[in-house]
């Protein structure tokens, strides 16, 4: 009679090891923490660094595949809320009803701090005006403001351009709820190009330019104290005064976002989304938040971590 029940215990385990089994391949979820192969998207302008993190990802576990989708991030996030990926990489938290809509289909949408960029406003490096106020950076955005001699007098630059990365990117989105105050740009000389790196590529080229593009593409790679820029493009300094000066204007330096110093400061965040709590989106937003690994990475592109032990010369931080 034991053999009997043991053996009946025994089949049942094994019809339930094979019901579990059906079940993963038919919904196609065989990923683990460190393996297997997903999709994920990002807002292109953040693709440097979120290239390295998913390079370095890759090298440690050789057994998985993280395949980018580099796109703006009206798209990125309309990806998630589709079902048609489980992560994504933006500038803004999940909206109330982007939360109500996933939590009424069962799902469990989670948003974790990733790192904090700035929004960086870029002008030719010939350019000798490089202090500007936030009053009149709403006034360049809002055409009050359409030539460099009515902010500076006596610069022969002439009318002033505002160009973007995409009309759908994170920038634009930034500039029109934080700056704007949810209203659109509507200066005559702004307009978007195709990429972050045109950006950088038109300013090269037009003294009277400025660009608007995330802190991250500013860092030269060749300086491992952060503090210079590329060359040809140079950020300005923008101060929360009326009237800038080089004593109340900062440039977007790590310890600025920090100390809350530069007014433009921007929230990175992984929007998670996925029922699977043991799969290979999870195993990367744990690597990405890890104080060893993708934040030692955010920290050497420039940006400020969102976890972790910091130091800036004399001024020690301590992130969550």
């Amino acid at each position: 009679m034991k053999r009997a029940l043991t053996n009946l215990f025994l089949t049942i385990a094994i019809a339930a090891f094979i019901t579990s089994c059906a079940s993963e391949n038919k919904s196609g979820r065989t990923d683990t923490f460190t393996s297997g192969s997903i999709q994920f998207a990002a807002d292109a302008s953040f693709s440097p660094i979120i290239e390295e993190i998913r390079e370095l990802f890759e090298f440690k576990y050789p057994q998985a595949k993280l395949t980018p989708i580099y796109t703006n991030e009206s798209e990125a996030i309309d990806l998630l809320m589709k079902d048609s990926l489980w992560l994504v990489i933006t500038t803004r938290d999940y909206k109330a009803n982007e939360l109500e809509y996933l939590k009424a289909q069962k799902q469990f949408p989670l948003s974790i701090r990733m790192a904090y960029d700035g929004l960086a406003f870029v002008q030719n490096s010939q350019n000798t005006d490089s202090c500007i106020s936030v009053k009149d950076i709403r006034r360049i955005l809002k055409g009050e403001v359409k030539r460099w001699d009515e902010i500076y007098p006596g610069s022969k630059l002439g009318e002033i351009s505002i160009v973007f990365d995409n009309k759908k990117s994170s920038t634009v989105h930034y500039v029109e709820d934080s700056i704007l105050g949810g209203k659109p740009i509507t200066a005559p000389g702004a307009f978007a190009v195709d990429s972050t790196s045109e950006v950088v590529d038109y300013v090269e080229k037009h003294k009277e330019a400025i660009g608007l593009i995330g802190s991250n593409w500013l860092n030269d790679r060749r300086d491992t104290t952060n503090l210079t820029f590329r060359r040809g493009i140079r950020p300005m300094a923008v101060s929360s005064v009326d009237v800038a000066n080089n004593k109340n204007s900062y440039k977007p330096y790590q310890y600025y976002f920090y100390n809350g110093s530069y007014p433009f400061t921007r929230t990175l965040y992984i929007l998670l989304n996925d029922t699977n709590a043991h799969g290979l989106p999870t195993g990367f937003k744990n690597f990405i938040i890890s104080q060893n690994e993708g934040q030692m990475v955010v920290l050497k592109a420039g940006l400020l971590p969102a976890y972790g032990n910091i130091t800036f010369r004399s001024v020690h931080i301590n992130k969550e």
